[in-house]
């Protein structure tokens, strides 16, 4: 599923909102997400998972055909750890949804 698809079955799902304003809720919520993730901070969605940026630190390495010595910089990374209700689902194979309270 992509960022389209996710907007799709978003405004098929709830009528009363319109695709306009579905593309722009999603688009906030990633980039919330994403500045939250650069800040370092954690995301925490219950029921769903965990991400948090990690700093990898910089090691140092030989290359092969020449035995030299080079250092390999230190780089970001995200981590995602699944929540205990996404992860039995994957155990499980049920594909029906997570609660949701419809107004």
């Amino acid at each position: 599923m992509n960022r389209s698809d996710l907007i799709n079955q978003l405004a098929n799902r709830f009528n009363e909102i319109d695709k306009k304003d579905t593309e722009l809720a999603v688009r906030l919520i990633f980039d919330e997400m994403a500045n939250a993730l650069v800040k370092g901070r954690r995301i925490e969605i219950r029921n769903f998972g965990i991400l948090q940026a990690r700093t990898r630190p910089s090691t140092t390495y030989r290359n092969p055909r020449t035995g030299e010595k080079l250092k390999r910089r230190s780089t970001r990374s995200i981590r995602f750890k699944e929540g205990k209700e996404l992860r039995s689902r994957m155990a499980g194979g049920n594909s029906g949804g997570f609660a949701c309270r419809e107004s």
